[in-house]
């Protein structure tokens, strides 16, 4: 009931005549009007995320001026755990040279290079002094660099024919015998795209998140009309042909010890429907020592994705799996995909709890944000830490410390007292009665969420292998949104089968800095004869070894 409705009430009914009665009446008209304040709240938090989402930046960073007024909390919260200094580094062998400024860059020595010889004209290499025809001495060079559009080619595949001319001549016994040399084993059997074109359309479309319709444009300013339809069919018959490097992928990623996993929806057509459904992408990023990133795709967001994919790993050993709060993962860590999987929670959801609930309460939120900061901190001390070591370290003198190990040491001395601290200051507001902060107001979500989630938001610190959120699967995940902006929807479920291959393949070559181009017109070119037992050896990270030196 609203303000005017309460007004109604009282003008419309009349008053009770005794005192019990009239309390009862105002408590009554006080809890409909805080039914409706809240309900107001939600509505205006609501729209100013909506506000937020389609104008606001996307930063969840802290105003560098609302941290200030808490600069003496964040110096008390330091001085309880200072930080660990770093061991000092070893003695430079000779000294640091000097910083060069800023200029324009180097173009990279590996580029192709067409020389362009600018001479003098023919009347004026006499010398204007004798007529004397004058010598070169040298030369100015300057560089620019230039592009050229694609360029389509065919490639003739000819086939040479043998036959024994001394064989020739015998009729009789049965005419000469005739040898044609074999023909490359191709990506798609019979295809007319080779391996080069393909990969154009891959990379164009689930790299550069171009939709096929563009594409196709593009390829008629080539010279060729390749309809949308048929770059459709390309990248499916290619990603069929990659399917068995996928699937070791799979194989590679699920030996790792530690696991991020992440989903996002995508709106897929059906024939059935008048408009689209939404499918589901999911990706798994696996750890160093298996560093492989493997997308899969659902009908749907039900428990049934994960819980296939993961399906008995961690039978035999402990496994961490770092995810948000959904719960299709819960059967997972209970042990009902048939392993030994721990729960490991990601700070960056929770922190997007606070930083969305600082409209409505900027003071908790930021105090909320500085102590979470804190923690980031540790990390950021870790890293540098590391860092100096290997700087220090090249002459040998001091044995080398993982970063894991530095990661461990660190989080038990300082980010274990710090969690302490702040779960401390957040049961206290959630054990005051009758204050402001409200169990369904968005900092109240925030803090039941955090509290609900703090056992797994602390595992972090018992093991340097782990981090401390979930960013990794959430930048994996980000090639889907922007493709999604431009592309709109995937034309079938087959199609989100072919875009998890593709988008698998291409993710891994970024995340070690391979150009997806070059990597999948070598791996299509060899994959149909390359022998099974030895696919491993076309994953990114072994081809990007592989052809190092070439």
């Amino acid at each position: 009931m609203t303000t005017d409705g309460a007004q109604q009430v009282l003008e419309t009914q009349k008053l009770p005549g005794d005192l019990v009665a009239c309390h009862a009446l105002i408590r009554q008209l006080m809890e409909q009007l805080d039914n409706s304040t809240r309900k107001l709240t939600q509505t205006e938090y609501q729209l100013q995320q909506l506000l937020r989402r389609l104008y606001g930046r996307s930063s969840e960073k802290i105003d560098p001026k609302q941290m200030a007024l808490f600069a003496e909390l964040l110096k008390a919260l330091e001085a309880q755990n200072p930080p660990v200094e770093p061991p000092p580094p070893a003695a430079p062998a000779a000294a640091m040279a000097p910083r060069k400024g800023h200029g324009r860059r180097r173009i990279p020595e590996d580029l192709p290079r067409e020389r362009v010889i600018h001479d003098l004209p023919e009347d004026e290499k006499p010398c204007p002094c004798c007529g004397t025809m004058r010598t070169v001495i040298g030369e100015e060079v300057s560089e620019q660099l230039d592009i050229e559009p694609a360029k389509l080619k065919v490639i003739e595949h000819a086939r040479l024919k043998y036959i024994c001319k001394a064989c020739e001549a015998k009729a009789a016994e049965g005419g000469p015998q005739i040898q044609t040399a074999e023909k490359p084993l191709s990506p798609i059997e019979k295809g007319l795209a080779a391996p080069g074109l393909l990969s154009y359309v891959i990379v164009s479309r689930f790299c550069d998140h171009l939709p096929y319709y563009r594409m196709e444009r593009i390829l008629e300013r080539a010279g060729i009309p390749l309809p949308r339809s048929t770059q459709g069919d390309l990248a499916a018959q290619a990603a069929q042909a990659l399917l068995p490097l996928h699937n070791v992928a799979i194989e590679d990623l699920l030996n790792s010890r530690v696991l991020h996993t992440d989903d996002t929806p995508v709106d897929v057509l059906d024939r059935n429907l008048k408009q689209t459904r939404e499918g589901r992408f999911w990706v798994y990023v696996g750890d160093d020592a298996h560093p492989q990133i493997v997308f899969d795709y659902t009908p749907n967001r039900s428990r049934d994705g994960p819980m296939t994919f993961l399906k008995d790993w961690g039978k035999d050993e402990k496994r961490f799996l770092q995810a948000d709060a959904f719960g299709g993962y819960d059967g997972i860590y209970a042990g009902q995909a048939g392993g030994k999987v721990v729960e490991v929670a990601c700070w960056a959801h929770g922190r997007r709890y606070f930083h969305a609930a600082a409209n409505t309460d900027a003071h908790n939120s930021t105090l909320a944000l500085a102590h979470i900061r804190l923690l980031y901190d540790v990390e950021d001390q870790a890293r540098e830490q590391f860092q100096a070591q290997a700087k220090a370290g090249a002459a040998g003198e001091q044995p080398q410390r993982t970063l894991a190990d530095i990661r461990l040491e660190l989080r038990q001395q300082l980010s274990v007292p710090r969690l302490a601290d702040f779960k401390t200051w957040l049961e206290s507001l959630q054990a005051v009665a009758g204050g402001s902060i409200l169990p369904k107001s968005p900092m109240g979500a925030a803090i039941t969420y955090v509290l609900n989630q703090w056992k797994a938001l602390c595992v972090y610190t018992t093991d340097g292998q782990l981090n401390i959120d979930n960013n990794i699967s959430e930048n994996a995940l980000r090639r889907v949104a922007v493709g999604r902006k431009n592309w709109l929807f995937c034309g079938s479920d087959n199609g989100g089968k072919t875009a998890a291959i593709l988008f698998g393949l291409i993710a891994s070559c970024q995340r070690h800095k391979v150009d997806p181009f070059a990597y999948l017109r070598d791996v299509l070119t060899r994959i149909a004869s390359h022998p099974h037992h030895r696919l491993p050896e076309l994953l990114p990270d072994r081809w990007k070894a592989a052809n190092s030196n070439t």
